[in-house]
C-alpha cells in the first residue's frame, strides 16, 4: 500500500484519487474549499463534480498542503495547465526527495511553449526520471463510475513507469507504459484543440462526415508535429494519440468539444466559458501549439483556424470554409 497525494479536487483529480484508492492505496486529496473537504471526508463524495458517486474510504481530503504531501510516494497533479507553475511554486518546499510526480494535465504552457513535465522539471528541479505522465481516453465521469478504461503511463525511467502502473491498476482501469513522454503529452494537448474543432462543426450542424474529417486530419497534423519534436510515431496510433482523440472528440462529456459546440452555435468565447463552467484546456493551449508548429516548420491548419476563432479573428463558419478551400495535397505529406 502506497501513500498518494492528489492536487486537486477537480473532476479528473477526484476520479484518479478513486482509482488509486481502489487499487489499494491511501489517498489524500488537496482541496481549497473546506466544504469540499468536509463532503469527501464525511459523505465520501465530491458533490461539485460527481454527486451520487461514492468515493472509497481510502480517499480523504484536507486544505493543508503539508499534510497532503507528508510521506507521499506519489504526487498526482491535476490542475489547469496555465496555473501549474504558480501552484508548483507554492507547493515546492513541501515535496520530499524520491517522490514520483504523476502529471494528469493535458496542456502546453502558453508563455513558454513547455509541456507539463518540462514545467515541473524547471520549477521544482525534479529529474525527468521521477516525472510520469498519465494520458489516454479517460473521460473523468466514466472513470469515476468504474466503467472500463485504459491509459498510458510515460516516463523515461521504465521502473518508475511500472511502479505507477501497479499503483493505479484496478479491475476497471488498465494502464500501459511507454518511455515516449513527448508523444503522450503532445497527443494529450493537441487533441483538445481538435475537439474544439469538432465541437465547432457540431454546433454548425456540419454532420458526421465533417467530424470524421477533423478527427482524422487532426491526428495527422498532431503526428506531424510529434515527428518534428522527436516523438515516437506509434504513440499517435495508440491510447495517448488516436484513443484520447476519439474519446474527446466524440463524447458529450468532453469539455473541449462542448466548448467548441457553444462557439459553433454563435456564442462568444466569454459566453462559452460561462456555459461550459469547467476548464477547456484547448482554449489556452491552441496558441502555444500553433507556435510550436511554426517553430518546427509544420503545417497545422485545423489548429490554425481554431486559434483564429478563439482569438475572434474569424468566425466558426468562415473557419470551416477556410479548411475546405485549402489547396489539394496527397493524404500523407510531411509539411
Amino acid at each position: 500500500m502506497a501513500r498518494v497525494a492528489v492536487f486537486s479536487a477537480g473532476s479528473w483529480g477526484t476520479a484518479m484519487a478513486k482509482v488509486f484508492a481502489d487499487a489499494g492505496n491511501r489517498v489524500m486529496v488537496h482541496a481549497r474549499r473546506k466544504e469540499v473537504v468536509d463532503a469527501i471526508n464525511t459523505r465520501h463524495e465530491n458533490p461539485r463534480y460527481f454527486p451520487g458517486i461514492r468515493l472509497p474510504p481510502g480517499v480523504q481530503a484536507t486544505t493543508k498542503t503539508t499534510f497532503v504531501l507528508s510521506g507521499a510516494q506519489y504526487l498526482v497533479l491535476s490542475v489547469p495547465a496555465q496555473t501549474l507553475r504558480a501552484n508548483l511554486t507554492d507547493w515546492g518546499p513541501y515535496i520530499r526527495p524520491g517522490t514520483v510526480v504523476v502529471s494528469l494535465m493535458k496542456g502546453i504552457e502558453t508563455e513558454t511553449g513547455l509541456r507539463m513535465s518540462q514545467v515541473i522539471h524547471e520549477t521544482w528541479g525534479v529529474p525527468f526520471e521521477r516525472i510520469a505522465v498519465l494520458s489516454g481516453p479517460n473521460l473523468a465521469r466514466e472513470v469515476a463510475n468504474g466503467q472500463p478504461a485504459a491509459s498510458v503511463i510515460a516516463c523515461p525511467d521504465e521502473s518508475a513507469a511500472a511502479a505507477v502502473q501497479v499503483a493505479c491498476r484496478t479491475p476497471y482501469f488498465r494502464p500501459y507504459t511507454t518511455s515516449d513522454v513527448t508523444g503522450c503529452e503532445l497527443g494529450g494537448a493537441a487533441k483538445n484543440v481538435i475537439a474544439l474543432a469538432v465541437g465547432l462543426a457540431t454546433g454548425l450542424g456540419l454532420g458526421d462526415n465533417a467530424q470524421a474529417l477533423l478527427i482524422t486530419r487532426g491526428l495527422a497534423e498532431t503526428a506531424r508535429l510529434g515527428a518534428a519534436m522527436g516523438a515516437d510515431p506509434l504513440t499517435f496510433s495508440g491510447l495517448a494519440g488516436a484513443g484520447d482523440l476519439i474519446a474527446t472528440c466524440s463524447s458529450p462529456l468532453s469539455r473541449n468539444r462542448t466548448f467548441g459546440a457553444h462557439l459553433g452555435l454563435g456564442m462568444t468565447v466569454a459566453e462559452a466559458v460561462r456555459a461550459t463552467n469547467q476548464t477547456a484546456e484547448g482554449v489556452s493551449s491552441c496558441r502555444a501549439i500553433l507556435h510550436l508548429a511554426r517553430e518546427h516548420g509544420v503545417e497545422m491548419p485545423i489548429t490554425e483556424v481554431v486559434t483564429a476563432v478563439i482569438d475572434s479573428t474569424t468566425t466558426a463558419k468562415d473557419a470551416a470554409a477556410a479548411l475546405m478551400s485549402r489547396s489539394p495535397k496527397p493524404e500523407h505529406y510531411d509539411a
